[in-house]
């Protein structure tokens, strides 16, 4: 099969750009060096860019997953350009068609099938027709006029903050070419390469906990460097939650940026995924992979009936805590206190707890069955 026509433009710049970052930036730093200022540059810029990508480009304009104020939608504008990850419209278009189209080689833009090298960068070197240019997905975002605006002048953008920005720090701290090295330079090639990350890694390497549906992966330490991104699993499942790292310990400083511009007003409507749907996804992919671990058991049958009869009390015990959830927060919500007198409440309260205590219970025994399989399976005779 004849491979794509090269697309030249990308690959002399994602060529020549880490080429420059691995030579430049260490021999400027060891003939001249780099002071805290220069770094503060660096790590500042590194943040702006990667927040711009994964709050504004992914889980606000790709997904949805909740509304933003024309300043802040302006500023994840301008980090956007300085990230030269393309503009809005090119991007949630790629990303719109990757999750319609996960792991079809022919439709999605990077698709993991195709290897490691593809879904980290290849896919932007050639001209490959699951790449083409297709405004059709995002006619939403072509009503946004910062996205217009920066679609418009995307390249003078480009230029202004990727250039012109570290110039102006360089020139108040008296080293521009320092300042071009670690927040333009050695900053634009990491920014880029850790996006990336999330189309390659989070792909093969990580835990399936909630669909095996696609080959996207939890990966903790991902997470780190992607500014809470690799729970990339989660995503694939429940793309509209404006969460990737759900649970309180889970890194996700998107998630938290968000939610804290709720409180002054610069973000609304933000999405979640309700607990019980959550819980549910693991439990119907848990069930599965056990129910096919049983078939090899000597007694399948038997067992097999017992992994179903935990399996219906486990999702009717979780139907049930639901139910008392929503009735809790009713009882809670200031407009609907008058339904209920004081006694009420605690009886609902009460309810409420000793469900959840059942919910803990019964999700223990499941858990020890389903862990109980493999040791059986090993004991099994073959």
């Amino acid at each position: 099969m004849q491979k794509p026509p090269v697309n030249w433009t990308n690959t002399l710049l994602f060529t020549l750009t880490p080429l420059f970052a691995v030579t430049l930036v260490p021999w400027y730093g060891f003939t001249h060096g780099y002071d805290l200022y220069e770094w503060s540059v660096f790590v500042l810029l590194m943040g702006f860019c990667g927040m711009s990508i994964t709050a504004g480009y992914h889980r606000l304009w790709s997904h949805k997953s909740y509304k933003a104020h024309a300043v802040l939608r302006f500023l994840y504008a301008l980090g956007g350009a300085c990230a030269l990850q393309n503009d809005v419209l090119h991007w949630a278009s790629d990303h719109r068609r990757h999750h319609a189209h996960v792991d079809n080689d022919d439709k999605d833009p990077y698709s993991a099938g195709r290897g490691f090298w593809f879904s980290h960068i290849g896919w932007i070197l050639r001209h490959y027709e699951s790449g083409k240019e297709d405004f059709s997905n995002v006619k939403d975002l072509q009503r946004d006029p910062i996205v217009a605006w920066q679609y418009k002048h995307y390249l003078s953008l480009v230029l202004l903050m990727n250039i012109g920005l570290p110039v102006l720090l360089g020139f108040l701290n008296g080293d521009i070419i320092g300042s071009l090295l670690l927040g333009g330079l050695l900053r634009l090639v990491l920014s880029q390469h850790v996006t990336w990350l999330i189309n390659s890694i989070a792909h093969i390497w990580g835990r399936q906990p909630y669909s095996d549906a696609s080959s996207a992966r939890d990966n903790g330490l991902l997470a780190l460097v992607t500014y809470g991104e690799g729970y990339h699993n989660y995503h694939h499942t429940f793309q509209w939650d404006y969460r990737n790292g759900i649970k309180w310990w889970h890194y996700d400083p998107t998630k938290w940026f968000i939610r804290g511009c709720s409180f002054v007003g610069l973000t609304s409507d933000l999405k979640r995924i309700s607990p019980v749907v959550i819980e549910t996804a693991r439990l119907d992919l848990q069930f599965r992979r056990a129910a096919a671990r049983c078939e090899s058991l000597r007694n399948a049958d038997k067992w097999q009936q017992r992994l179903e009869q935990e399996y219906e009390q486990m999702k009717s015990t979780l139907q049930l805590w639901a139910q008392h959830q929503q009735a809790w927060y009713e009882a809670k919500t200031t407009e609907l206190q008058e339904k209920w007198n004081h006694w009420e409440r605690l009886q609902i309260r009460d309810s409420y707890r000793e469900v959840g205590f059942r919910l803990k219970i019964q999700r223990q025994r499941w858990h020890q069955l389903i862990q109980s399989f493999p040791a059986m399976h090993a004991a099994s005779p073959a």
